[in-house]
């Protein structure tokens, strides 16, 4: 093992001494050093990395399940990496593939080998290649593991150190506090070889919850970490890194010790001879997601979860009163930190985060008219007793099927409204496959799997899905063709730098306003975006235009003068008006 150094061993301890102070501190930070520098590898000694150079104005991901698309024939992640080079070679550079290991349930959130990739999908091999051509992301599923696991099993049979890898609480200890994002009970009765206990279940009964508590659970997921980059990962999201920490009698959520476990594996990180990047899980009110970002010291980027429900709202309301108040108290992403912005994920739509930005009629109304457009709403568990609204389940295609007023003509065009918004803001873009392929609504695959969540979780015959994608009048054509060339145009402009300068515009409610300019502050980006079904013109004074300036659309190319002469806007229309073409 290597020497660890003096800065690193002191900034370790303390992060140790937060963790477990019972802990022989230096002996421990030994054996974390050797979990994740394991012999044989290598480490740098260079500490953060100044500035915001882990990015840039050309990075976007692509979000999938390793199976997205399948002909029962060849491996799912061939298929995959043929997708990828064929249809989004030069436009994403990044790809995250969800959890790509046996699993039991929750397409894949319920992991029964970390150190393995589920056959079905194919090897390491394949992840590797992937992982060469485009950015990796992988998930590190920190706070559970399937029930079918060979470490419950272990558990189950008493044997170590896995007797001591899951929480265990009492039916009779007051778990009222307890914030959850489900209904079912939390604690599962089970047999072991040390008796009946009690195992903490935050997400199903079927998801066991570890017990970090114990070092050697860290150790172990450092080590998983480790795996993880070797194979090529260079962005690992910290799945439900929220609920990590439990304590019996607390809200068990954002514990102080969830937060050092993220510092410390940000320190790990940074001394990586890897560029790796952590990217934390938190669906939840806005102020606790922006808390994983410490002093620049914790998670290098989030995700952005208010986006999804407000630009939900601004499309189906016509109005982005809402959108507009909350981006205009956004701070900045922090010096070495950034926004992961998106609107479909392979979850549903979270309303958590919009606690405190939508009133509840608004949510009420969202949610009914979700519910027309054939959408599912899944419920989560209150403390104290009852249940509250968690998601929406519909695909993000068929959510912009219409307004609050009901179903229109609009679908397509509001549709790539609500994904040029999120592209124009600051932050890296990330595109779930079935948002970028306009996939509707699978209500087979809820019938089958009983799962809401699956409504949005479609399996592509990629044989059909090619004939659609050639097909001129399809909306898989249509919208992606689209999507790609609004990408293509965003990824050649440096006011899009995921740190460049942002400040939101104060203009029609009805159009959602930035002004973005490039970090040498050679190029400005007035990004506006029509979130109604109405023309709308605006003065372009408004927007400040500089004389003697050449002015450009660089979404349709055409000019715009710097004069009194009025810019309008077509229903969901959207226009980069930019001083360099």
């Amino acid at each position: 093992m290597f020497e660890i150094d003096a800065t690193f061993r002191a900034r370790l301890l303390t992060l140790i001494a937060q963790i477990y102070p019972d802990a022989e501190a230096q002996a421990l930070a030994d054996r974390i050093a050797e979990a994740f520098w394991p012999e044989g590898t290598t480490h740098r000694r260079r500490g953060r990395v100044p500035g915001n150079r882990q990015w840039s104005e050309r990075d976007a991901l692509l979000i999938t399940y390793g199976n997205s698309i399948v002909d029962g024939q060849h491996k799912p992640l061939d298929l995959l990496r043929d997708f990828l080079h064929r249809e989004m070679a030069g436009v994403v550079n990044g790809v995250h593939i969800l959890p790509f290991f046996p699993y039991t349930s929750d397409d894949g959130f319920a992991v029964t080998d970390y150190r393995a990739v589920n056959p079905v999908l194919g090897d390491w091999a394949d992840i590797r290649r992937i992982g060469s051509e485009f950015l990796l992301m992988s998930d590190l599923v920190l706070n559970h593991v399937s029930s079918a696991s060979h470490w419950f099993t272990e558990y189950l049979q008493g044997h170590e150190p896995y007797d001591g890898f899951f929480f265990e609480a009492s039916p009779e200890d007051d778990l009222s506090d307890v914030v959850r994002p489900r209904t079912q009970p939390l604690l599962r009765e089970v047999e072991t070889a040390n008796g009946t206990r009690h195992v903490w279940c935050t997400f199903s009964h079927d998801q066991i919850d570890l017990n970090f508590a114990n070092p050697e659970v860290l150790l172990e997921f450092l080590r998983v970490m480790r795996l993880h980059i070797d194979n090529g990962v260079r962005i690992l999201r910290l799945d439900a890194v929220a609920f990590i920490w439990k304590e019996v009698g607390t809200k068990s959520i954002h514990m102080p010790q969830a937060h050092a476990i993220v510092r410390l594996m940000r320190l790990l990180a940074d001394y990586a001879s890897e560029p790796v990047i952590l990217l934390t899980e938190t669906n939840v009110p806005n102020a606790e997601n922006l808390s994983y970002f410490g002093n620049r010291n914790e998670a290098h980027a989030v995700y952005n979860f208010s986006l999804p429900p407000l630009v939900l709202h601004a499309m189906m309301s016509g109005t982005a009163k809402n959108l507009i108040r909350w981006q205009g108290a956004m701070p900045p992403a922090q010096l070495g930190c950034a926004y992961l912005n998106f609107t479909a994920s392979h979850d549903g739509i979270g309303m958590r985060p919009a606690e405190g930005t939508l009133k509840p009629e608004e949510i009420g109304r969202v949610i009914d008219t979700v519910r027309a457009f054939g959408g599912l709403v899944s419920m989560r568990a209150l403390p104290g007793g009852g249940e509250s609204p968690y998601e929406l389940n519909i695909t993000w295609f068929e959510a912009m099927k219409g307004t609050f007023a009901g179903e229109d003509q609009h679908q397509i065009d509001r549709f790539l409204a609500s994904q040029t918004l999120v592209m124009a803001l600051e932050g890296i873009p990330a595109f779930y496959i079935h948002a970028l392929l306009a996939t509707p609504n699978d209500y087979d695959g809820v019938e089958k799997s009983g799962h809401n969540r699956a409504i949005n979780r479609h399996r592509w015959d990629y044989g059909a899905l090619q004939q659609r994608i050639a097909d001129r009048t399809t909306p898989q054509h249509i919208v992606l063709e689209a999507l790609k060339d609004r990408i293509d145009i965003r990824r050649r402009q440096r006011a899009f730098h995921p740190n460049a300068t942002q400040f939101t515009l104060q203009l029609d409610d009805r159009i959602f306003g930035l002004w973005r300019q490039s970090l040498d502050r050679d190029q400005s980006i007035f990004a506006l975006h029509n979130v109604s079904d109405q023309e709308v013109v605006i003065d372009p004074f408004a927007i400040n235009l500089i004389e003697g300036e050449d002015w450009i659309d660089l979404l349709n190319g055409e000019p715009v003068e710097a004069s009194d002469a009025p810019i309008h806007f077509a229903p969901y229309q959207c226009r980069w008006i930019s001083n360099r073409g």
